[in-house]
């Protein structure tokens, strides 16, 4: 079965296809000044168009994992996900506190979804 990467670079790629199944890198912010749901509204922004790029969408969504960097924030981002996601459709979920990779990184979205 071939694999495709999308938006490749010397670290890694924002998407890989193999077969029916894309995952996708954690995404994070690109404004990281914004609070926990402007961060959260960029990142799921970014995951719609790298799923349309791999020929799926939200609605497809198998399983998702994110990263807080404080649990405190848990409400503000779920607000955003939840109109975000296809009523009926949403995936296995996770969501967990973490230390990310920098500190102004609040949120960070990891998805696996069908094609």
């Amino acid at each position: 079965m071939d694999i495709t990467r999308h938006q490749s670079g010397p670290r890694m790629s924002q998407a890989v296809i193999h077969g029916q199944t894309v995952y996708l890198a954690g995404q994070v912010a690109d404004d990281r000044t914004a609070d926990v749901a402007g961060q959260t509204k960029q990142i799921l922004d970014k995951i719609d168009g790298l799923l349309a790029e791999a020929g799926s969408d939200k609605s497809k969504l198998l399983t998702a994992n994110i990263w807080l960097s404080d649990i405190a924030t848990f409400g503000a981002m779920n607000e955003l996900w939840d109109a975000w996601v296809v009523n009926g459709q949403t995936p296995a979920r996770a969501c967990v506190e973490a230390k990310l990779a920098l500190p102004d990184i609040l949120v960070e979205i990891g998805i696996i979804a069908a094609r």
